[in-house]
């Protein structure tokens, strides 16, 4: 797989960018890949050095829509952390 298809895209909120000052980084990624997959694309498409990989699954929320009360489930998400090596940043983490 290559970089894009592992990594969907970055997470855009308050937490992640507090994360990213202490050299943690948080991205959306591929519902089936795995930390190394996740390690291998960071390194390589950014070239630093990561040291830790945690990964989250976020369910999908139940939710009705329309009159007729249906219901429909939205996709789960994949969460990945990326813990870089001290002193080295992503300079375009948000881009």
């Amino acid at each position: 797989m290559a970089r894009e298809d592992i990594l969907v895209k970055p997470v855009i909120s308050e937490k992640s960018f507090a994360g990213a000052e202490s050299g943690k980084y948080f991205f959306w990624v591929d519902s089936k890949v795995n930390k190394l997959q996740v390690k291998e694309a960071v390194e390589k498409g950014f070239k630093v050095e990561v040291t830790d990989v945690n990964i989250l699954v976020q369910k999908g929320k139940v939710k009705t829509f329309g009159r007729k009360r249906k219901e429909g489930k939205r996709s789960d998400k994949k969460k990945a952390i990326v813990t870089l090596k001290k002193g080295q940043e992503i300079k375009d983490f948000a881009k």
